[in-house]
């Protein structure tokens, strides 16, 4: 066993969608690369959704890069932030608001429960 994991080194993949209860508008369709997944609740990965927009709400602690596409993430009451290439977020436990994605987007992401 190694304790240096790449991001070449995709283990695990999965597919999903949002909750149709979540969903607003389009056919959004995830892919999940999972990375790591580390005691204490801590997940390592990459994301990739098609187009569409859903709510979401998050309980967990995430930060991500945005790697390819472009994502429109709204904090409710808040204003629409536009995520393109490069740019680096973090979302705290609490954030509720929409995620659409205008072109198919990807991440690479950092997740602690």
């Amino acid at each position: 066993m190694t304790n240096f994991l790449s991001f070449d080194d995709i283990a695990e993949l999965e597919y999903g969608a949002p909750a149709p209860e979540r969903l607003i508008s389009g056919d959004p369709k995830f892919t999940t690369w999972n990375i790591e997944e580390a005691p204490g609740g801590i997940y390592a990965g990459i994301w990739q959704s098609t187009p569409g927009k859903w709510r979401v709400v998050y309980d967990e602690w995430e930060y991500f890069n945005i790697l390819e596409g472009h994502s429109i993430l709204t904090e409710d009451g808040g204003a629409p932030r536009d995520l393109r290439p490069g740019d680096r977020v973090i979302l705290r436990p609490g954030f509720t608001g929409t995620w659409e994605v205008v072109e198919t987007t990807r991440k690479d992401y950092v997740v602690r429960l």
